[in-house]
């Protein structure tokens, strides 16, 4: 993308590639562009930059697409307002595949997943599917000092380490929590959370240790 073109150079550049491009407004419309147009490449913000290379993504018109890590250094706004782009562009018909390291991203956009590690397909499925398959409905966290991964281990509970805390995973909340109480693990800092696709994916790719 030549940095000195205004937007609307860019995309004329583009259009000129094509015999039947998308409809001009319609693209600078969806892309939300309009007010860009005039802006030299180079002033564009970074999520500025990612809309405008999805509308070129989207010039000809094209059934799929394949977006490689697009809201990379993308700051919150930015990337919510690139995955509400990505949603509308999903309501035109179009498949969209996307490699990200965000598990949030993949969770809110996508309909189905496939974790890659070492190059092999490790578990595929629709986030809800694998959540279901691998994880309990509930995490509980405690910190590492209140509850040590030995204890732990004599508790036989599942767990990960999450920074200085342990995650432990439970289809039946009330049971453990009962199990932690009569082991006189102190529970003044316990905090529960749903298990996420990043929990996931730790335990998928974390080699398991003798």
């Amino acid at each position: 993308m030549q940095e000195f073109l205004t937007v609307a150079d860019t995309l004329r550049l583009f259009y000129s590639l094509y015999p039947n491009p998308m409809n001009w407004d319609e693209l600078v419309d969806l892309c939300d562009l309009r007010a860009l147009l005039k802006r030299d490449n180079q002033s564009l913000s970074g999520g500025q930059r990612q809309r405008l290379l999805l509308a070129l993504a989207l010039v000809n018109d094209p059934e799929i697409l394949f977006f490689d890590e697009p809201t990379t250094g993308l700051d919150p706004q930015a990337r919510h307002n690139f995955w509400n782009l990505i949603k509308l562009i999903r309501t035109r018909n179009k498949s969209i595949v996307i490699t990200t390291h965000y598990m949030d991203e993949a969770y809110e956009l996508c309909d189905e997943i496939a974790i890659i590690d070492k190059g092999n397909i490790i578990a595929q499925g629709t986030p809800k599917e694998l959540l279901k398959h691998y994880f309990g409905e509930t995490i509980i966290q405690l910190p590492e000092k209140a509850l040590s991964t030995d204890k732990a281990k004599t508790l036989n509970l599942r767990y990960t380490i999450n920074d200085d805390w342990i995650d432990i995973q439970t289809e039946d909340p009330h049971q453990t929590l009962n199990t932690l109480f009569s082991a006189n693990v102190s529970l003044s800092q316990l905090r529960t959370r749903e298990s996420s696709l990043e929990d996931l994916f730790i335990v998928l790719t974390t080699p398991i240790s003798n």
